[in-house]
């Protein structure tokens, strides 16, 4: 069974992931290949010509203020990066196709019109000013929360898709029993 596990910036899908998985198959993330990603020399001169920037240290940073300079430039950073996801994702799939559950953290699963792809659909939702609080804490700066916020659709429509949604919005004690009864579905 194929769990995709998606929601809002900084809703806290990487804890529901964590703990829904936990002892019940392997976790994909789609943050830490990207993670990755910016730390391959390849990409980053990929990125360093498609985007132009002058100095390869800090060219994350930079890349930053050129994509809040130009909001068209995270189309085209998309375009780069989705592809490599994927790839990563198909990747993962093939490996474990023997396990019975495969969790998938999937950011904008529902934005990418992956729904298909996936048997189960897990949304984690939190307030607005509550993923601000978290984004910034973990060292975000408020407007790429701000641009990439905007990138996604609203919670409404998200959770059209949803076979079970998870609001985040209090302590991790309290998370964790709320995923317990998910957690048994998939044990």
């Amino acid at each position: 069974m194929k769990i995709g596990i998606t929601g809002s910036i900084a809703s806290g899908k990487t804890t529901v992931s964590k703990i829904l998985s936990l002892k019940n198959g392997p976790l994909f993330s789609a943050d830490q290949v990207v993670k990755k990603l910016y730390k391959n020399n390849s990409f980053q001169r990929i990125l360093i010509k498609e985007f132009n920037i002058k100095k390869k240290s800090n060219f994350k940073n930079l890349l930053k203020k050129k994509i809040l300079k130009n909001k068209s430039d995270i189309k085209k950073l998309e375009k780069i990066i989705h592809p490599m996801v994927r790839k990563e994702m198909k990747k993962f799939s093939i490996s474990n196709k023997k396990k019975k559950n495969l969790f998938y953290e999937i950011p904008l699963l529902i934005e990418n019109k992956l729904m298909n792809f996936f048997d189960k659909i897990v949304y984690v939702r939190a307030r607005k000013s509550l993923r601000l609080k978290r984004f910034k804490a973990n060292g975000g700066d408020e407007k790429i929360f701000n641009m990439l916020n905007a990138k996604q659709l609203d919670d409404s429509k998200k959770i059209k898709f949803a076979n079970h949604v998870i609001v985040n919005e209090k302590n991790f004690k309290i998370l964790k029993k709320n995923l317990s009864a998910i957690r048994n579905l998939y044990a």
